[in-house]
């Protein structure tokens, strides 16, 4: 390794880290106003059904809530097991690609800023 790639790697990791910072703190500030914004429509709809303006079915709301938890883990799942068969039959490639594009350093760098921002966030 010569100067010029110390200072590439280095810009790398920098930068790879203060975007996973940003990505962190933009995401948790969003799953938090998600989650206070369904918490005030199911207050609402719970007051709505106290003050016998609306009949709601609870049990029915659970269970396709349910359902939907399932299919939404299920296509996780499909995902992850899709990727990972892709990236075993080029493995060889792939890693040697990565390595010579600083994408270990990136991913490395962003994967702290993002676990860093998130906990800020």
């Amino acid at each position: 390794m010569n100067a010029e790639n110390i200072g590439s790697i280095g810009a790398t990791i920098g930068v790879g880290f203060f975007v996973g910072i940003l990505i962190g703190y933009a995401l948790k500030k969003v799953i938090k106003l998600v989650a206070v914004v369904f918490g005030l429509f199911f207050v609402g709809l719970a007051y709505l059904q106290y003050q016998q303006m609306v009949n709601i079915n609870w049990n029915k709301l659970q269970v396709t809530s349910q359902n939907s938890v399932t299919a939404l883990a299920n296509a996780t799942t499909q995902i992850s097991n899709h990727i990972s068969n892709a990236t075993d039959s080029n493995n060889h490639a792939t890693t040697e690609l990565a390595i010579s594009n600083f994408g270990i350093p990136l991913t490395g760098s962003m994967a702290m800023g993002f676990a860093i921002g998130f906990m800020k966030g």
